[in-house]
């Protein structure tokens, strides 16, 4: 008697596929996936596209937290016991998302090792991250915050080559996310411009090339980086 075996599970064939508790969806620019306070009962992975996760305070100020890029998850807190979203995603490009209810998400983490494992990564990744960050807040300098989110916006660090940043990235949002002023962040992005650090044309909303000579600035900050003194209002 011939025994059938099953085929080997593919996590990455699993999230490019619709099917029991999980959809698709189509986002575009500036569209929002979920607001801060909806009910928490999906996780999210982003097929194509780029998204911002925001939060707003009891006095109404919004602060950028993060931005994820493919193949990513967001929203896993859910998974923990959260009911509501303490968060708003929106979409910063034409995106693909897909949703997979928290039932779907538990079921396949508990009966398919090869997602656990991808998961667990992206949980472990996703702590480290918010480890450093913290650490970038509390001991560097808002020039180095800035290089350091420069470098991960543009992927350094990641599987596949470093790319140019294409997504609209505003000076007031690359402010918020280090937490500095957006005079300060237009005074190191020029300096670093000029350093040949980076490039871009007219506005960075239009694209920044990141080059990987910005890393002197994060790991040794070379003499001639340290030269010149920005602005003195804000955050140092």
């Amino acid at each position: 008697m011939t025994i059938k075996r099953q085929p080997l599970f593919d996590p990455q064939s699993f999230l490019a596929k619709v099917g029991e508790g999980r959809s698709i969806a189509s986002y575009r620019k500036d569209q929002i996936i979920f607001s801060q306070g909806d009910p928490a009962d999906a996780v999210f992975y982003i097929q194509k596209g780029k998204v911002k996760i925001t939060v707003i305070s009891e006095q109404g100020k919004e602060a950028v937290i993060a931005i994820l890029d493919p193949n990513e998850f967001f929203g896993e807190a859910c998974l923990a016991g959260q009911a509501q979203r303490i968060t708003t995603v929106t979409s910063m490009v034409e995106s693909a998302i897909m949703r997979l209810d928290k039932a779907a998400v538990v079921r396949v983490i508990h009966h398919e090792p090869a997602f656990s494992e991808m998961f667990i990564a992206h949980l472990l990744g996703r702590t480290i991250r918010v480890e450093a960050d913290l650490v970038d807040q509390l001991f560097n300098s808002s020039e180095k915050r800035l290089a350091r989110l420069l470098l991960l916006l543009a992927n350094f660090g990641k599987d596949g080559k470093p790319e140019p940043i294409v997504a609209k990235i505003s000076q007031e949002m690359l402010a918020e996310m280090i937490g500095t002023t957006r005079s300060r962040v237009s005074f190191f992005m020029n300096k670093f411009r000029k350093l040949g650090l980076i490039e871009y044309d007219g506005s960075i909303e239009g694209g920044i090339q990141v080059h990987s000579s910005l890393l002197n600035l994060v790991l040794h900050e070379q003499p001639e980086i340290r030269t010149g003194l920005p602005p003195p209002e804000g955050r140092s």
